[in-house]
């Protein structure tokens, strides 16, 4: 809520924070995620206002992240593995160890990979750090899976 105390951003959008952490506005954002995606290699498109695809590979085969700015965070996820290709007691182990990224699953047992950023965090560094990341463990996730079968 804007003007609340402790709270610096209102949770409905990107457009309504201007807030400035350092030398970037929340407002800037966009353009810098823009940016940064420009620059990498394979393919990554804007989907959507604030909302972003990459596709890359992580253990021969394509991983499709979807990246979005969302409720005072730039959150990103990935679907990894199928159900039932990893033990959920591993995943709880690797989720106790991560920072900024976790495995979660849908109701049907589809392996998902997530974080999220605060926004005031949100430098191209860091965000090439969080999606190498998050990119890293998914990868790892389906290396594991490959050597159970």
């Amino acid at each position: 809520m804007p003007g609340a105390p402790g709270i610096p951003f209102a949770p409905t959008g990107v457009g309504s924070y201007g807030e400035v952490m350092g030398d970037t506005a929340v407002s800037d954002l966009p353009q810098l995620v823009d940016r940064y995606l420009d620059a990498l290699d394979g393919d990554t498109r804007r989907v959507a206002n604030n909302q972003w695809g990459i596709s890359i590979d992580a253990a021969g085969w394509p991983l499709h992240i979807g990246v979005a700015l969302r409720d005072g965070l730039l959150r990103a996820q990935a679907e990894v593995l199928g159900p039932g290709r990893l033990e959920p007691e591993a995943l709880l182990r690797w989720n106790r160890g991560l920072p900024l990224v976790r495995f979660s699953h849908t109701a049907a047992g589809d392996l998902y990979v997530e974080g999220a950023l605060p926004l005031e965090a949100v430098t191209e560094a860091r965000l090439d750090g969080f999606l190498g990341l998050l990119v890293r463990v998914a990868t790892q996730a389906r290396e594991a899976a490959s050597t159970k079968r």
